[in-house]
């Protein structure tokens, strides 16, 4: 996978994931599609946090849930345009992912697929912005949070990145 990405630290000490490699431009309408496909390149990896020294794998469901979910779905704008390009950063998300917070299976609406719980982790990114002659301006910085299940092979799997939201904070200048 060719990707720009690099992991840098903010004033306040917090790991933040910049991503220069922008694949998908439009703010009106991502082919989703083709963020699964790209998606799929990573399915049989796992990474670590750094945090909790976790392991997490990524399934042959991450793809799908990441590009169809309800909160996909519900994406508009910047939000929209920022999760569909967290995709070549998935592995330095993890890294730095914090917070570890247990979560039930509300509604039991996901059955076996997480039968030992879930779990989400904040993480932090930020893309570029450029002015009219294609120089860089600044980062725009954005959360999001990492959704977790535990299968009963007793393994960690990637199932979702969601509440993807630009911060309202001052961006981050290069």
């Amino acid at each position: 996978m060719d990707r720009n990405v690099n992991i840098i630290t903010d004033l306040d000490g917090r790991k933040i994931v910049l991503i220069n490699d922008i694949r998908f431009r439009s703010r009106r309408g991502i082919d989703w599609k083709k963020v699964e496909e790209f998606l799929k390149e990573y399915i049989g990896e796992y990474f670590e946090i750094v945090e909790t020294s976790e392991k997490i794998y990524i399934g042959s469901d991450f793809p799908d849930e990441f590009s169809h979910s309800n909160d996909t779905k519900g994406l508009k704008g910047a939000n929209m345009k920022a999760k569909a390009n967290i995709t070549p950063a998935i592995g330095e998300l993890v890294n730095i992912a914090q917070d570890k917070v247990e979560y039930p299976d509300y509604d039991k609406k996901h059955g076996t697929k997480a039968k030992y719980g879930w779990y989400r982790y904040n993480t932090r990114f930020g893309i570029p912005v450029y002015d009219e002659y294609g120089n860089l301006e600044r980062y725009n910085i954005f959360s999001t949070r990492m959704i977790v299940r535990c299968d009963e092979d007793g393994k960690l799997y990637l199932y979702d990145l969601v509440r993807t939201k630009k911060e309202t904070s001052e961006p981050h200048k290069q």
